[in-house]
């Protein structure tokens, strides 16, 4: 077998602008005063890396703060800080850049003037979506103020295994403003206390003032680097290269008259301001736009477009873009999603002539008599499915047998996509580029064409199907005494849902009528599937005492699902999805194949073996979030990933259900994605380590309809099963093929999260105002973050939204605490006090605001003692 990944670049194919451009005749930028440095050659860029000047890594921009950016530091250690547009040379979120670092009296003081042996509770309890908002017109205009303002960026993954998004490096960093200036600098709550008598007073807006004398020794104390230790210090540096631009160059948002009428450019281009404000505004020729936008721009100020990037001067703060197309009125769902579709680079259009034509032209389609013959024939076993109600991709299949000697014969089944997705062909170049399926809140965006996702592939019950099969020979107790691997050709005799499944589990005694449940294949009764659920659940549950007992980890977060309307699609509802043993039981079995795919590729192809490893926690962070618990009084062991799941498990009980999602949450932050990789390119097999899962070797063999990874393992696992052939693949194709699918499966997951905001949104709106329990995750020292109870969801609470007469922050002991005092209802009464703690349980009402798709959490006041 020879054969090679199809790796297609995906980028703007009119990302450079031709010579002859209308946009370069235009604006020939004869006399303008250069804005950014020329970027360096790529000569110079490689000596500069092979000597460890430069660095290179993938740029993130804090979506809250637009000025603040960061690239993974080499060392592991805390990331280098970007200051600034002009210091991120033109670079995009996401665009792989190299960064030279700024001189050391340049770098970032991260304590202030007491020792740092103070956690920052702040930074941990930072989460995506808020910033404290400050109004500068509040401001007493004879008071010199410093203002200090967090800018979180952290945004947490749902499952360990999963990609998470790694905006999480700098949530610590805080802003100081001094006379117009601003030097970054990290605060702990009790570093903001320190100094100072008691509680601090706050006026209206929140605001906290010092003195000009307590400024300027602050301003000694923290903004001179050469007087602190490295452990100390931020490093910054400026982006000299892209090598890569990541991001897709399109975004979507809003087009209008430039403000300059006098310009010479009024005439020429609109002025397009995209929604994410991490994307600089751009120019678009006025050609490009609506013919009555000039004259009516009143008409279009609620219309969302989406433009493209074509070119960024570095004699310009504007992008030079092109408008690409109308999406409607912004505000409504489809609109909406269509855009984050096009910003996320997710292919939506139709699959070409060209792919359809690599499908099998008579439908229905049978298995050809020669690959029956290859293959083992399992279609007379007891064989289904156990999926969501509404799956229609249906990867993987079950079997559970027992046998004579009181051991069982246990089966797990894949579909083998790889048969029909050829290597080379336009239908592989199509997969390779998707690399995975998009899984929104309304509908799927397919990887394959619905003909192979839905028929020909998916295991549907009483259909012959083509699969790869992993068969064990367990005890009762889980204990593996023989294994086989192979091609086989099975034939599902049930669709089971999870509730099915699940019905089965909770009442082992009950007889099910054939009511109760989907059809039934007549070589097969209902007695049979329920034995073999039963068993499997039984065993599930000791493979999974066994992986726990052996040191794996589970952080398990809420995750809120919906009931659609049928006609309209609008949401109708919306829960909490409950993790059940069913779950699990898929869970263990998939795991385990998946486990026993890795260790058979890697015998075979040390060199080519596609593979998952997730690094362990981000050391910086793992120390600050231990050294917060330790302030609270909170005992976790963060030695390995066993002790964190046990000792997590053992602090809060089942009844504990608030608390341990909130530790679950802050656990999270210091986890790093997992990621796929080519065995070839890591020379230390320690570093193929599943941190989360505690297993030197993991990879994903379960999900090739929607995941272009599993079709690589099922190619591999084919060599491997053809006499071990040797195969052709370079593992540095291989390894650009695991990077595109690391990048899409975070896109993915990043659509996912953002499709599930746009439905919530629409459903306060809809259904709200919301009330709901909510635990307080974090306190700063002008709002307060929450953990809402019945939704699952996270929002910061900002104290100068409420109607206070004014509140106050302090430590208590270690503890960060505010303290609200409650505008009083009638002149007679007393000011309510309450006090926000972490862990502290409050009442919430979210509501919907007038900008499109934002709400909001406001705190309920409370009935207490007046104080």
């Amino acid at each position: 077998m020879n054969f090679k990944p199809v790796i297609t670049k995906v980028e703007n194919l009119a990302i450079q602008s031709a010579p002859n451009d209308k946009r370069n005749r235009r604006r020939s930028g004869r006399g303008r005063k250069k804005i950014f440095e020329n970027y360096l050659s790529s000569s110079d860029v490689s000596t500069g890396l092979k000597r460890g000047e430069l660095i290179q890594g993938p740029l993130r921009i804090n979506p809250k703060n637009y000025q603040e950016a960061f690239i993974p530091s080499p060392d592991g250690n805390r990331d280098i800080f970007i200051d600034g547009i002009i210091s991120r040379n033109r670079a995009l979120n996401g665009d792989v850049v190299v960064v030279k670092l700024l001189p050391k009296e340049k770098w970032k003081v991260i304590v202030p003037e007491g020792d740092g042996s103070e956690t920052n509770a702040a930074s941990q309890s930072d989460m995506a979506g808020g910033v404290n908002n400050v109004n500068f017109e509040d401001l007493p205009a004879q008071d010199e103020v410093e203002v200090l303002e967090t800018s979180p960026d952290v945004i947490i993954e749902e499952q360990y295994d999963d990609s998470q998004d790694d905006n999480n490096g700098m949530s610590d960093l805080k802003k100081i403003i001094f006379d117009g200036s601003v030097s970054k600098i990290n605060f702990s709550p009790s570093e903001k206390a320190a100094g100072f008598s008691g509680i601090q007073p706050v006026d209206k807006s929140g605001i906290r003032t010092r003195t000009s004398k307590q400024r300027k020794s602050c301003s000694m104390a923290v903004n001179d680097s050469r007087i602190h230790p490295d452990r100390f210090l931020q490093k910054t540096g400026k982006v000299i290269s892209i090598v890569e631009r990541k991001h897709s160059r399109a975004v979507t948002g809003f087009v209008k008259p430039l403000p300059d009428k006098n310009s010479e450019l009024y005439k020429e281009f609109f002025l397009f301001s995209p929604v994410d404000h991490r994307v600089p505004r751009i120019l678009v020729p006025s050609e490009d736009c609506p013919k009555d936008l000039m004259a009516r721009p009143a008409d279009y100020a609620n219309v969302l477009f989406v433009c493209r990037i074509v070119d960024w001067r570095d004699d310009s703060s504007f992008a030079d873009g092109h408008l690409a197309k109308s999406l409607g009125q912004a505000g409504e769902i489809e609109p909406e999603t269509e855009g984050i579709l096009i910003e996320y680079d997710v292919d939506f259009s139709d699959f070409p002539n060209e792919v359809l034509e690599c499908l099998p032209k008579s439908i229905p389609w049978t298995i050809p008599k020669e690959e029956l013959q290859k293959r083992k024939d399992l279609r007379k076993e007891c064989i289904f499915t156990i999926d969501p109600a509404t799956a229609r991709d249906l990867d993987d299949a079950l079997s559970c047998c027992k046998l004579p000697d009181g051991n069982f014969e246990v089966g797990v089944h894949i579909a083998d996509v790889s048969y029909f997705v050829q290597e080379g062909t336009a239908l592989d170049m199509i997969a390779s580029r998707r690399a995975t399926s998009v899984y929104l809140v309304q509908k799927v965006i397919p990887m394959l064409p619905r003909l192979l996702c839905e028929e020909l592939c998916s295991l549907n019950p009483m259909q012959d199907k083509l699969t790869f099969s992993v068969i064990w020979k367990l005890t009762p107790q889980g204990q593996i005494l023989s294994q086989w691997q192979g091609r086989t050709v099975i034939r599902s005799c049930v669709k089971l849902s999870y509730n099915h499944a699940q019905s089965i589990i909770e009442d082992a005694e009950k007889i099910f009528t054939p009511d109760e449940l989907p059809p039934v294949s007549p070589d097969h009764c209902i007695t049979e599937i329920k034995t073999a659920v039963l068993n499997l659940h039984n065993i599930a549950k000791h493979l999974r005492r066994q992986r726990f007992d052996g040191g794996a980890l589970r952080l398990d977060q809420s995750k809120i699902a919906f009931t659609l309307d049928s006609e309209t699609g609008m949401p109708q509802g919306c829960y909490i999805y409950q993790y059940k043993d069913s779950n699990k039981l898929i869970e263990e079995f998939m795991l385990l194949a998946n486990m026993a795919v890795a260790h058979s590729i890697y015998n075979s192809f040390h060199e080519q073996a596609l593979l998952r490893r997730h690094p362990p926690p981000q050391t910086n962070m793992l120390d600050d979030l231990t050294a917060f618990f330790e302030q609270m009084g909170i005992e976790l062991d963060f030695s390995t990933a066993g002790t964190l799941h046990k000792s997590l498990n053992e602090l809060v009980g089942k009844d504990e259900y608030a608390r341990k999602e909130v530790l679950t949450h802050m656990c999270s932050r210091p986890m790093q994605m997992a990621q796929y990789f080519c065995a070839g390119v890591l020379y230390d097999e320690a570093l193929f380590q599943h941190y989360a899962l505690n297993v030197p070797l993991y990879t994903h063999f379960t999900s090739p309809i929607r995941r272009y990874a599993d079709i690589i393992v099922h190619r591999l696992l084919a060599a491997k099963l053809d006499s071990g052939q040797q195969i052709g693949l370079d593992k540095s194709d291989i390894q650009k093929q695991a990077d595109h699918c690391n990048a899409k499966k975070s896109a993915s997951k990043k659509v996912q999260e953002l499709s599930t905001e746009i439905f919530f949104s629409v459903f306060v709106k809809e259904c709200g105002p919301l009330e709901s329990e909510a635990m307080v995750m974090g306190v700063l020292d002008q709002s307060f973050d929450v953990l809402v109870l019945r939704y699952g969801i996270q929002k910061r609470i900002y104290c100068n939204g409420l109607p206070l007469q004014r509140f106050t922050f302090q430590k208590v002991g270690k503890n960060p605490e505010l303290r609200l005092m409650w505008e009083p209802e009638t002149l007679d009464q007393k000011p309510i006090c309450q006090v926000i703690t972490i862990f502290a349980l409050v009442e919430i009402v979210l509501k919907s605001d007038n900008t499109a798709f934002k709400y909001s959490a406001i705190l309920k006041k409370p009935t207490g003692a007046a104080e």
